[in-house]
């Protein structure tokens, strides 16, 4: 993740006043630490990855960071597994940075996690900049593609591409 990228979470995690924030893809906990120093100082973050090891490390990662235990949740699972037990409307933020194929999907399940007012954000959306490429693309590309139509379409959605990393897609639910 981008320095550009971290704190554009940040400051999008502290616009939204976010007290519960669902992240899928914990990673190695970068944008974990960037969410929660934008969130409130009682909210708590729920990551989501498949890696139970990534998660061990981004566990230290956060208390190396200063965050007490109870405000990060770890589940390891696959996104679209464990998503659906999540709460409707229940969280103020969705940050998506796992499986790009599974994005739309990750959307989907995101309408449904979001309160009102809530803010969905994708990262990696310009794909290395071959999402604007007119050439042939490889299915991940593709399905960048689809994801970027299908947010701009949405009347629920109010979107907006951030040019930061690389690409950050973020739109507010209405």
């Amino acid at each position: 993740m981008s320095p550009g990228t971290g704190a554009a979470l940040r400051l999008l995690a502290a616009t939204v006043g976010a007290k519960a924030v669902a992240e899928i893809g914990t990673g190695t906990g970068v944008s974990g630490i960037h969410l929660l120093h934008g969130m409130r100082p009682d909210g708590v973050l729920t990551t989501v990855d498949t890696e139970p090891e990534r998660q061990q490390f981004a566990r230290q990662a956060f208390r190396a960071a200063g965050f007490a235990s109870n405000r990060a949740r770890f589940i390891p699972g696959r996104a679209l597994d464990v998503l659906p037990r999540l709460a409707d409307s229940g969280y103020d933020l969705v940050f998506c940075d796992g499986d790009r194929l599974e994005y739309l999907d990750y959307l989907a399940e995101s309408l449904r996690l979001l309160r009102p007012g809530g803010l969905v954000c994708f990262e990696g959306v310009f794909s290395n900049g071959r999402t604007v490429d007119s050439g042939p693309q490889p299915t991940e590309v593709l399905r960048q593609r689809e994801l970027l139509r299908t947010v701009r379409e949405t009347q629920d959605l109010v979107p907006s591409l951030l040019p930061v990393g690389d690409g950050l897609l973020c739109a507010v639910k209405r």
